[in-house]
């Protein structure tokens, strides 16, 4: 692999500020968000090569804002890279859900009418199977949610997608992955915006 790969999560939202689970629901970015985005972005410049990188971002307003408030060029928008779909839980805590399921989370629980594990696994093993070809000819950055981006750094690393649960992400933190001799690597880990 010629150049790394980056995970910019997107910057906080009402939601995820009160801890509510946001998978489908289109919400905008607070004003701390968005100046999230903006300090992510300038720490971002300063860890990337030279040249310029392909951008591939979920279709939620909330990432895409996030982008472009990072001084990102989207080259491609995919429902690839949309959160974990929550289901019956969007849009509630985890303390909520433990009222009716205790020990409930979203890694070692069901979630009902949402994605399983699995199938989450599946989507972040597509997403990165298809960056592989571009990391070849350049620097990546995809931008999307919290935890999908953690189960993308668990595939990335050859571990289960609820292996995730090890792996903090912040609002608007950034994760660089790479490989050493073709042996996956995680080099930096929720570098938080300056």
């Amino acid at each position: 692999m010629a150049h790394p790969l980056f995970l910019l999560r997107h910057g906080q939202t009402e939601w995820s500020a009160q801890g509510k689970h946001t998978g489908r629901t289109d919400l905008p970015l607070t004003d701390t968000g968005r100046e999230q985005a903006r300090s992510a972005g300038r720490t971002l410049a300063g860890w990337l090569p030279e040249g310029t990188p392909a951008v591939l971002s979920s279709p939620r307003q909330r990432a895409l804002k996030t982008a472009e408030l990072a001084g990102l060029t989207v080259s491609e928008v995919t429902e690839e890279l949309a959160e974990w779909d929550y289901g019956d839980y969007e849009g509630i805590t985890t303390e909520e859900i433990r009222e009716t399921v205790p020990g409930w989370t979203v890694w070692s629980h069901p979630v009902p009418n949402g994605e399983t594990a699995e199938q989450v696994s599946a989507r972040a093993d597509r997403v990165l199977i298809r960056i592989r070809e571009l990391l070849a000819d350049r620097p990546v950055v995809l931008v999307g949610h919290g935890h999908f981006s953690r189960v993308l750094v668990a595939r990335w690393l050859d571990l289960a997608a609820t292996d995730g649960v090890r792996f903090a992400l912040e609002a608007a933190g950034l994760t660089e992955l790479g490989d050493e001799r073709g042996v996956p690597q995680l080099r930096h880990l929720n570098i938080p915006p300056q």
